[in-house]
């Protein structure tokens, strides 16, 4: 991805959409206590430029899924590729600068705003110039201001925590950008301009973002696909105009009652 100003564009479908970037393969993951599984016999294929969002009830095995994307998790069978290697074979930190893991729970690590940003830069080992002009670029970009950048984890709202983590992995220039509920504490002016700016680098820099995310109406107007899981498995996977928006919305509704009751 380029460091020049993000062109708008209103187009919703990548031209590199064909273009297979990642695959998982009849993938498994069992709990780590029991012989119960989070995850069974899961495969589906990532296409550049996708903005592929994970779906489905409390307890489905998205986030378990999305960590298995960049190794944080390792699965009990099956295969998962980029680029048609093997991630396996690919050294975890060479991986890890591909494929950018942000999780629900936005940490700066005991740094700064602008420590935390530019320290995946300085960890590659970049000109201090280039890594100024890449903080820059992305703290515009997201509307972050500028006297955030004395702050600390402590002087930052978990929305504004969660602006910062989104810029850092953006700064990276990942392939793949996963998201865990990266909007949950954002208001919906925040929302709508970070969905913008995604949706720009989908269509023009070649990124490619799979993400979670239980907030409906949102994702019906950021995702080109759904998955939807439900106990672990793959029950859906198609596009936006595909998919019966209404019978996942029932379903999930049935789900969250059935959750409740089982707390009485």
């Amino acid at each position: 991805m380029s460091d020049k100003p993000l062109a708008s564009s209103s187009k919703d479908v990548h031209p590199f959409s064909s273009s297979l970037i990642m695959q998982v393969e009849r993938v498994s993951l069992a709990a780590s206590i029991g012989s119960a599984y989070l995850l069974q016999d899961i495969s589906f294929q990532v296409n550049r430029g996708d903005r592929l969002v994970i779906i489905g009830p409390s307890g489905a095995g998205k986030t378990s899924l999305l960590r298995l994307l960049n190794r944080l998790s390792t699965p009990t069978s099956g295969s998962i590729e980029l680029e048609n290697h093997s991630i396996n074979e690919i050294p975890i930190i060479g991986l890890r600068r591909q494929v950018v893991l942000v999780p629900q729970e936005a940490k700066l690590l005991g740094m700064r705003v602008e420590e935390a940003l530019a320290y995946p830069l300085i960890l590659q080992k970049l000109p201090k110039g280039e890594i100024r002009q890449r903080v820059e670029t992305w703290r515009t970009a997201l509307g972050i201001p500028e006297q955030w950048l004395e702050r600390n984890e402590l002087q930052l709202s978990l929305g504004q925590r969660q602006l910062v983590v989104i810029a850092r992995a953006l700064i990276m220039q990942p392939k793949v950008l996963l998201l865990d509920e990266p909007t949950s504490a954002l208001d919906l002016g925040s929302i709508n301009h970070l969905h913008n700016i995604l949706k720009q680098l989908t269509e023009n820099s070649h990124l490619t973002i799979v993400m979670v995310n239980h907030q409906l109406e949102l994702v019906r107007h950021f995702a080109n696909r759904i998955l939807y899981l439900e106990a672990g498995k793959l029950q859906e996977d198609r596009t936006t105009t595909e998919l019966n928006w209404q019978q996942i919305q029932e379903k999930l509704l049935q789900a969250k009652a059935k959750e409740a009751q089982e707390w009485l």
